[in-house]
């Protein structure tokens, strides 16, 4: 019988509400007897149970990371009913015993599970994300080395396979939190089954370290520790129940580094834990400071902050590369623009004042320009203008300067050459406007003393006069008049052909 798609959408809230009143139900019942074990043994089982139903509905694009998480939390209740059974049933407190071999295999399977959820969801290089998570490892790998592996490598008292297994536990949390940190900082979609998995594992973790400090100073007792890898069980079967964690494997679109407030308190907070823990050290027992690792910690975290403020300025300098080339050059043409021609012109004219160079300044203005448009459509008309420039700066020399004054408009530079050379230049140009169509152009000549505009209002004229006289041809304004000229462009195109 196959179950409505309304009703299975709805189960990752019915598993969390169940799995939350079975936890509670746990906190009631008398401890260290075998129904409290047993009910703590039932809500894991029933934990793998949801992620791997959640998974065959959901149906999921890359599902061999929920499998390996269902395998994790496997080896993880195995163990819960292992230490049941020798604990309760055989009144045994073992250890090392088989309960710590299935807790163990457990990590590297959760932090596999986690990788192929991480790779999944970035589609390339992501150093900005693997720097950060570098940095939050660093600092919380010092943390659990001061605090939870370092007391565990000075105990001698234990047998060597006890003093193994017991280091081996804050090993495998240090694991898991580089994977938490990785996931953390890897692209992708922030969706609710997303932050299910990030609350479980610091549920789990947060009982972890708590359970390594008492255990490394006295006997546990089972009690509200519980509860926190209890609700990470529940929140695992939540996030794979949840319809969102579908989108949570799908791989994220390169996007431009951002630094979130989030992501930047938390970078701050592990960058400062060298010195705190370096301040703690000294207000308490300043004869056991760890300056070792407390210094390959600061070494490692400046390195690598300094890596991610490189990354950082290539990328601002990046972006205020091509808002500079947004800021002066023609977003449909790609040659400069009327803010870029108005800067250039004035400097090139002082530059050619200083050295006594000739310059002639042209307007070009594509013929009966409207009528292709309205004729053809906007669109034709847009490449139209991007086919003409292209032509165009491909005859004139790598000196010339060619932008986009307006519209169909076009300002042209030419320096070290007279009028009548820059009148059979602009006849090749003529010759390579594509689609058959013309322009009429304006030329002046510059006295040497003139300001831009007025030079530019020069040029204007003679391109009015060529517009009205026929248009397809070019005027020189010598400076007092507009000439006339003897031959129109295309004939002028033919005869340097």
């Amino acid at each position: 019988m196959k179950v409505p798609a309304s009703v299975t959408s709805r189960w990752w809230l019915w598993w969390a509400l169940a799995g939350s009143a079975a936890v509670i139900a746990y906190l009631l019942l008398p401890t260290g007897t075998l129904a409290h074990s047993l009910h703590y043994d039932l809500i894991a089982v029933t934990s793998v149970v949801a992620v791997v139903t959640g998974t065959r509905i959901n149906r999921p694009a890359r599902p061999a990371m929920w499998y390996l998480l269902a395998a994790g939390q496997t080896l993880w209740a195995a163990g819960d009913f292992t230490y049941g059974i020798i604990t309760i049933t055989l009144n045994r407190d073992q250890f090392p015993g088989l309960s710590d071999a299935f807790y163990l295999c457990a990590y590297p399977m959760l932090a596999a599970s986690l990788f192929v959820l991480i790779r999944g969801r970035t589609s390339g290089r992501d150093r900005a994300g693997l720097l950060d998570a570098s940095i939050i490892a660093t600092g919380l790998a010092l943390l659990g080395w001061c605090f939870m592996i370092r007391p565990l490598v000075e105990e001698t008292s234990t047998s060597l396979p006890a003093w193994l297994i017991s280091l081996a536990y804050p090993v495998g949390d240090v694991l898991l939190v580089v994977m938490a940190a990785r996931l953390f900082t890897a692209p992708g979609a922030r969706t609710p089954s997303y932050w299910l998995l990030i609350g479980a594992l610091l549920m789990i973790l947060g009982s972890d370290v708590p359970y390594a400090v008492i255990t490394t100073v006295g006997h546990y007792q089972s009690g509200l520790i519980d509860v926190g890898w209890l609700l990470g069980y529940v929140a695992w079967g939540t996030a794979a129940l949840h319809p969102s964690m579908c989108q949570l494997s799908e791989t994220a679109p390169d996007q431009a580094i951002r630094i979130t407030r989030t992501r930047m308190a938390l970078l701050t907070a592990t960058s400062l834990l060298p010195p705190l823990i370096l301040i703690e050290q000294g207000l308490t027992d300043p004869t056991r400071i760890e300056w070792q690792a407390i210094s390959i910690s600061a070494v490692v975290l400046y390195l690598l902050v300094m890596a991610r403020m490189s990354g950082l300025m290539a990328h601002v300098q990046g972006q205020a590369e091509q808002l500079d080339a947004l800021a002066h050059n023609d977003a449909l043409t790609g040659v400069p623009n009327r803010r870029a021609w108005d800067l250039e012109l004035a400097r090139r004219m002082a530059d050619c004042r200083r050295t006594r160079t000739q310059v002639v300044v042209g307007l070009i203005d594509l013929d009966n320009f409207k009528r292709f448009n309205d004729q053809y459509g906007h669109q034709a008309g847009d490449r139209l203008l991007k086919a003409a420039s292209a032509a165009w700066r491909s005859q004139l020399r790598e000196s010339d300067l060619l932008a986009r004054y307006g519209g169909e408009e076009f300002g042209l530079f030419l320096a070290g050459i007279p009028a009548t050379t820059a009148a059979s230049l602009v006849g090749r140009l003529q010759a390579a406007t594509p689609l058959g169509q013309t322009f009429s152009a304006g030329l002046a000549c510059w006295t040497g003393d003139e300001s831009p505009e007025r030079l530019i209002a020069r040029a204007d004229e003679a391109l009015y006069q060529a517009k009205h006289t026929g248009r397809n041809r070019v005027m020189v304004h010598n400076g007092r008049t507009v000439d006339n000229p003897t031959l129109d462009l295309t004939s002028q195109a033919a005869l340097l052909g």
